[in-house]
């Protein structure tokens, strides 16, 4: 059993990691990535940005299809899975911006388009929103935001102050961790995505959760999350976005999108009546196709469009 206070070590514990040989680990000003790259050099890029607490192999079925037509980028994002801040992390939401515009630079190549899931969404969005010069060089020609968390989450002005107390106790991430380890606890919080995805997400999740590093980086990503004025970032995205949702989601409500959908004039809703929080993880090749029937401006199938 890994000791208490460990962080994730590639060499041990990347022994796992779905899509192992497409990582990549590189160094940026202020971050060291893990970076999985899919597809062709010479195809249009997409940017896939996971959720809090997840880490790139949320998207391991995703990737590969996507990657028939894009050239994919799957990062941890900052103090998730294997990347690591140097120095002070700031992990709001303008900071996460800013580390990503930064890896964006470091790749030298803007986004023909950004995926992202549950908070990763609302970082796509801002992304694509953004009008500084440290984020232009991502700007997409396309956004989808699948199950997207775009509203404050009820009772923040309690949940807030709470996630930063837990953030700034050095024991909390190795109390939960250890209770990840010696409890149903996490796989209590796997069931509760109401999700059924396969036993290769299953145990990274696992070890996440059982990792203080990580722990921490999730907590000081909600204690930091701040979503009062987003309606003024959807309003000034300079294209239409994409929202993909699942009516049974138990973790971001439906009405996240369906909110979005209309601040963000013109945008496609798309809905799933079943799939859960990680609809991308337990059924990627049905997202694949919407995802590419939207691209190809098609009316997508085996879903209700608003």
């Amino acid at each position: 059993m890994r000791p208490i206070g460990d962080r994730l070590d590639w060499q041990r514990d990347g022994s796992i990691w779905p899509h192992r040989e497409a990582s990549q680990f590189l160094r940026t000003e202020n971050h060291l990535w893990h970076v999985q790259i899919f597809g062709r050099d010479d195809a249009p890029l997409a940017l896939l940005l996971h959720g809090t607490g997840a880490s790139s192999h949320s998207w391991r079925n995703l990737a590969p299809l996507l990657a028939r037509d894009f050239r994919v980028v799957v990062p941890d994002l900052p103090c998730h899975g294997f990347t690591r801040a140097i120095g002070r992390a700031d992990l709001s939401l303008p900071g996460m911006v800013q580390a990503i515009s930064e890896l964006q630079r470091h790749l030298g190549r803007a986004p023909a388009m950004i995926i992202g899931h549950s908070a990763g969404a609302a970082i796509a969005v801002a992304l694509a929103a953004g009008r500084t010069s440290a984020s232009a060089q991502t700007v997409p020609r396309h956004v989808v935001g699948i199950n997207g968390a775009f509203l404050p989450i009820r009772g923040n002005a309690l949940f807030s102050p709470m996630a930063k107390a837990m953030f700034v106790n050095p024991f909390t991430p190795a109390l939960f961790s250890l209770l990840a380890r010696a409890t149903p606890l996490g796989g209590n919080l796997l069931t509760a995505t109401g999700s059924p995805i396969d036993e290769a997400g299953k145990a990274v999740y696992r070890l996440l959760l059982s990792t203080p590093d990580h722990v921490r980086g999730a907590l000081g990503m909600m204690a930091n999350w701040d979503l009062a004025r987003f309606d003024t970032r959807l309003q000034r995205l300079a294209f239409p976005m994409t929202l993909i949702v699942a009516k049974d989601d138990p973790m971001v409500p439906p009405r996240n999108a369906y909110h979005a959908a209309r601040i963000a004039t013109g945008s496609r809703l798309i809905t799933s009546e079943t799939g859960g929080h990680l609809l991308h993880e337990c059924r990627a090749e049905q997202v694949a196709d919407w995802i590419a029937e939207v691209i190809k401006d098609k009316q997508p199938e085996g879903a209700d469009a608003a």
